[in-house]
């Protein structure tokens, strides 16, 4: 087995190129030519594999597909328009009205806007749970529970459950684990190794090396018997532990028309090569601008898991490789010294993307989070004290200046 980078760059050769090309062109086509009218009841009754309509399979986005499968160690993966439209479709292919799904409050701020006020007036009861205690989890799951969703760290509360423990209640129940790895990818956190049967990823923030496009991805790790879920039992006794990612191409995600731009699965290819060198330096950025913070006499307190009084260090030392992800957040006395920070800085940059190359700085309450009132921040862990750090990889010394300078005039 070639490891993370290599197999990043050199892919799966699904077809030899006609002219030679090392990397896949961009087809920027919506319809694909067959030889004759039963090749293409052939192709579109599944029975051959070829590419029909871009809305369900292109060869770029393809490509892209077959290099994230293989560097998550997934059996299949799907690549869509965002990392919310993953989440979409994984919802709508796994649940329905009168079903609920298990998840956690503290989740990113349009995640749960999508289960709250999307999806819950269509008919599915979202349950909270604390992820970090397996029985809570245990008890609200039921037979109407269709999935646990949580994400990988949360955002931008900074939370790392145990994710083998979760795996154990949700094997027990019959009930898949779906994990959205978007600020870990499979480079910190290859989900299967921890029992996760299903993985999704906003490829717009790490993968793009540079917010250059949107995008997401679904990867199943063929780790869940699907004729155990209501929705897909005629799938699983058809197509095993590929069931459910063959349902959603030919159902929900032909559908729904969530797909990837081929140009942009290009230029996330294109950003794969290069992942594991940019995290590192990433991790290796944020860590120590979490040192440097917890020491200032400005910053009220520091949360990142990769600072040892974490209360997730030991989960996150465990699961991701002895990494801790590019965020961190930091608390100031007052929402006005957060403002007043945040206007300073000249180098780091005010914008609402996390794993750019470049350090952006947001005050999560008062944005990503607005549209909630005082009791529902209070309850989910966002604080009006509280500034979020995406850490690029710039050079240390000049993040750190930067930082140093704002605080000095609080």
């Amino acid at each position: 087995m070639t490891g993370f980078t290599t197999s990043a760059i050199h892919g799966v050769a699904l077809k030899r190129d006609v002219h030679g090309s090392l990397r896949v062109p961009v087809y920027d086509t919506v319809a694909f030519e067959f030889d004759s009218a039963k090749d293409i009841n052939q192709a579109f009754a599944g029975r051959k594999p070829a590419h029909t309509y871009s809305r369900i399979t292109n060869p770029t986005v393809e490509d892209f597909e077959q290099r994230i499968r293989l560097v998550s160690g997934g059996a299949t993966a799907i690549a869509v328009s965002s990392g919310m439209a993953a989440i979409t479709n994984v919802i709508l292919t796994l649940a329905g009205a009168g079903t609920n799904i298990v998840t956690s409050k503290h989740l990113f701020g349009n995640t749960l806007s999508l289960f709250e006020k999307t999806l819950k007036p269509w008919g599915l009861e979202i349950r909270y749970a604390d992820m970090s205690d397996p029985a809570t989890v245990s008890r609200a799951i039921d037979n109407n529970t269709r999935a646990v969703f949580l994400e990988s760290i949360t955002n931008p509360q900074l939370e790392v459950a145990d994710f083998r423990a979760l795996s154990a209640i949700t094997q027990d129940h019959s009930v898949p684990l779906v994990v959205d790895n978007t600020v870990t990818t499979p480079y910190l956190f290859r989900t299967r190794d921890s029992g996760v049967n299903v993985e999704v990823l906003s490829s717009t923030k790490y993968i793009t090396g540079g917010a250059t496009s949107l995008g997401g991805v679904i990867i199943d790790n063929g780790n869940f018997d699907w004729r155990n879920s209501p929705r897909l039992k005629d799938w699983g006794i058809k197509m095993g532990p590929l069931a459910m990612l063959g349902a959603l191409r030919r159902e929900i995600y032909r559908n729904v028309g969530s797909c990837l731009a081929p140009h942009h699965a290009y230029l996330q290819s294109l950003g794969l090569e290069t992942l594991s060198l940019r995290i590192d330096r990433s991790c290796g950025n944020t860590l120590a601008l979490a040192e440097f913070l917890q020491q200032h006499d400005k910053v009220a307190s520091v949360h990142y898991p990769g600072l040892p009084d974490s209360a997730y260090h030991t989960n996150a030392k465990e699961q991701f490789c002895g990494r801790y992800g590019g965020i961190l957040t930091f608390d100031l006395n007052s929402k006005h010294e957060c403002f007043k920070l945040m206007d300073s800085l000249k180098l780091v940059k005010r914008a609402t993307n996390v794993n750019d190359n470049k350090t952006l700085i947001l005050h999560p309450a008062s944005t990503i989070f607005c549209e909630y009132p005082d009791g529902v921040l209070s309850e989910i862990g966002v604080r009006h004290t509280m500034i979020r750090l995406s850490v690029g990889i710039e050079d240390f010394e000049d993040l750190k200046n930067d930082l140093e300078g704002g605080l000095a005039i609080l």
